[in-house]
């Protein structure tokens, strides 16, 4: 009896020892379903850090890019009224004034060129439109407007000022006088 009482325990301790070996293999794997949750958060984490840091390097570019090609527009906005009285001292002199003037003439003209290609070179480009065309809201910007004989309403029928695009996007409108004559 005895020895079967030592079997008997033995085999309970046998069964103690599986159960407990079944609870640390239960605790092992809920630890590692833990891990693998966590190792999955800090990767979902980690790739939207990567795409954040992706847009913040194409929008840090783009910025960049805009200061470069739109940083001088209000200095460019604000040589205009120069370029506009330049035009006018040019086309104010009669035939009469430039054999006395032509040294001042000349030294205008060329400044008028040189301030011509400053603008080339920073992408400011004039927007010249001519008595005919049809006025477009876009790049027109109407000062007046008059019935004139021959004319379809829309028309333009004369420019008063030229207009001017810095790269893509308008610097200042073009202002001119359209008719309003109807059909």
């Amino acid at each position: 009896m005895a020895d079967n009482e030592e079997q008997l325990q033995s085999l309970d301790e046998l069964a103690a020892e599986g159960d407990e070996m079944e609870l640390a293999a239960e605790a092992g794997f809920e630890e590692i379903e833990a891990l693998r949750a966590e190792r999955d958060e800090f990767k979902d984490k980690f790739m939207r850090a990567l795409a954040d840091a992706e847009n913040m390097r194409k929008r840090s570019d783009r910025d960049r890019r805009e200061a470069e090609n739109y940083g001088g527009s209000k200095l460019a906005r604000d040589m205009l009224p120069v370029y506009d009285n330049m035009r006018r001292a040019l086309q104010s002199s009669e035939d009469a004034d430039k054999e006395t003037n032509a040294a001042l003439l000349e030294g205008v003209e060329l400044t008028m060129r040189e301030l011509i290609s400053v603008f080339k070179k920073h992408g400011i480009d004039p927007i010249v439109p001519e008595v005919g065309d049809k006025f477009d809201p876009k790049i027109h910007q109407a000062m007046f407007e008059a019935p004139l004989p021959g004319t379809k309403a829309g028309d333009i029928i004369q420019v008063v000022a030229e207009g001017f695009m810095l790269h893509d996007r308008l610097l200042r409108a073009a202002q001119v006088g359209v008719s309003s004559t109807p059909a």
